[in-house]
């Protein structure tokens, strides 16, 4: 799609039975903000979506855990991310939740829509079921030792260490979380959503990027591990995969469907349509209509992710999405790969995190530092690194030396030698070449290539190569302190004040020009700048 009309924009329901870490928030979060705000500064129509994914085995579990209700769990976390995504500058349009009624609703029909058209297949297998618990065994309720990569505390749904989707019967000596014990295998139905029927239409949509014998999307600015991941599922073959589970937390089988009592929707049912039931809560508030962002095919839908969640959002939803019929299906998911801290993987059972609340306590005032090493290190492509001696570094470094200190020293000039007001100057003069070549190079060719680099940074933030906008941004500024060095203003001041005069207004242009370009990646550093320019925000 070369010109949507209009975008929407979705990041990963956070599940609600934990805090947020900086692994979350450099995964699918900061990384779609940027975007949404890079397309908000070129005036496009768009809508970012979110909300708290609380459905779900682990929900009950958590609860279980910390000795309160799952209400008490949900509501508990959803408040706290809430906090988080706030005081990090995430700009959702909206963040909703998936206790609602309103999803309730819109996932129920969802799924009783399906099932009139005869999409699902109903299934009895045998599943893990734990006699003393007596109960059986969905998802987190069981774990065991990972088939694919070995790891022995992998889940009965996916594999947190590999990221492969798995189901339980699929483990190694698989054993109960909820007593230790070891399960039985008890006959139970279910509604399967037959993936092997959609392997073909998926291969195209995903691989060829054509969807209903028309070009869909350019899978060449998908992801290479985005598309290997997808190749590796069809390639291997799809299977027909259940769509509900015996639980006692979740959004209900609507009643209507027989033998549907003590049944819920499988959370990567529930949950994608998530970002649905958000847009539709948008618009109430608004007062938008919900439908053109996700039915009319002039609409460009993006899912951010991280590698874990692939699968569902390449595969399983897409699949829901044209089961449907009439919804869009998304142009790219430019899924991140994971950020380790200090040497290690991020664990949330060992605590070894930087959880983002924490940080937000500790350092009220250092929001945009955090955003800006986050972006700097951002595991576009392949795993990242986060360690506190490289935070530490990058701030005095690129943010302090670089990015402060030309800003500080071409306003202090300015203040001091034309009273904070922008000095004019003969343009026709310097476009004429009349100046030395040597004059710090601000002559055309420069004013070019600093257009040029401007340019090449739009480019890079449409490929979702944030990393490599920040290093442009970062450049021009380094630019900028060399041209002062270079110039030294304080001493031709004396000699030839109106050359400073020009030196001086394109100083401060170029410091314009960065208040605006650095508002995806530190918008409150954007804001303090706009502040101290004298310009709106």
């Amino acid at each position: 799609m070369i010109h949507p009309k209009r975008y929407l924009i979705t990041s990963a329901l956070p599940y609600a039975n934990g805090p947020l870490h900086i692994g979350h928030l450099s995964g699918a979060y900061l990384s779609a903000d940027i975007y949404v705000r890079f397309l908000r500064l070129m005036d496009k129509d768009v809508v970012f979506v979110c909300g708290s994914d609380e459905n779900g085995a682990a929900i009950t579990m958590r609860a279980k855990k910390e000795g309160i209700s799952p209400q008490q769990i949900i509501d508990k976390y959803h408040n706290q991310f809430i906090e988080a995504f706030e005081k990090t500058e995430i700009s959702f349009d909206v963040y909703h939740r998936t206790s609602s009624d309103l999803h309730k609703e819109t996932a129920q029909e969802f799924f009783k829509d399906l099932y009139d058209k005869g999409v699902f297949e109903e299934i009895e297998s045998e599943q893990y079921y734990d006699k003393k618990a007596d109960q059986f065994l969905a998802d987190r309720y069981i774990k065991g030792t990972c088939p694919k990569c070995g790891y022995e505390e992998a889940y009965g749904d996916q594999c947190e260490k590999c990221g492969s989707s798995l189901s339980p019967t699929e483990l190694i000596n698989p054993i109960s979380t909820l007593t230790g014990e070891k399960p039985i295998l008890k006959e139970t139905k279910h509604w399967y959503l037959p993936l092997n029927k959609d392997e073909s239409w998926l291969k195209q949509y995903i691989v060829e990027g054509e969807l209903d014998g028309k070009e869909h999307h350019d899978p060449s600015e998908w992801k290479n591990h985005v598309i290997g991941q997808c190749k590796s599922w069809l390639d291997g073959g799809l299977q027909p995969r259940a769509m509900t589970r015996d639980l006692d937390w979740g959004v209900d089988v609507p009643h209507e469907i027989p033998d549907s009592e003590g049944k819920k929707l499988y959370v990567w049912m529930d949950a994608p349509i998530g970002y649905i039931s958000a847009t539709k809560y948008w618009a109430q508030t608004t007062g938008n209509d919900w439908e053109p962002y996700w039915k009319d095919s002039e609409t460009a839908l993006i899912h951010f992710i991280g590698k874990d969640n692939i699968v569902f959002h390449c595969i399983i939803f897409p699949a829901i999405l044209k089961s449907k019929g009439n919804y869009n299906l998304p142009v790219n998911v430019p899924a991140n790969q994971f950020m380790n801290l200090e040497g290690d993987k991020i664990s949330t059972s060992k605590n070894w995190a930087v959880w983002v609340n924490d940080y937000i306590a500790d350092f009220p005032n250092n929001i945009d530092e955090l955003r800006y090493n986050l972006t700097r290190n951002m595991p576009e492509h392949k795993d990242s690194e986060f360690t506190w001696k490289n935070f530490q570094e990058t701030n005095n470094t690129e943010l302090v030396n670089n990015l402060g200190n030309f800003v500080n020293r071409v306003i202090v000039l300015t203040n001091k030698y034309y009273n904070g007001i922008v000095p004019e100057f003969d343009q026709d003069s310097m476009f004429n070449g009349v100046w030395d070549q040597d004059f710090g190079g601000f002559h055309e060719t420069e004013l070019l290539a600093l257009h040029d680099e401007l340019q090449e940074m739009n480019a890079r933030l449409r490929k979702f190569d944030f990393r490599g906008a920040l290093k442009i941004l970062m450049d021009i500024s380094a630019k900028g302190n060399q041209l002062l060095q270079f110039n030294e203003p304080w001493k031709l001041i004396k000699e030839d004040p109106e050359k400073v005069k020009a030196f001086m207004n394109l100083s401060l242009q170029i410091v314009t020009t960065i208040s605006i370009a650095v508002r995806p990646f530190m918008p409150l550093t954007s804001d303090k700048l706009r502040k101290i320019l004298n310009l709106p925000p």
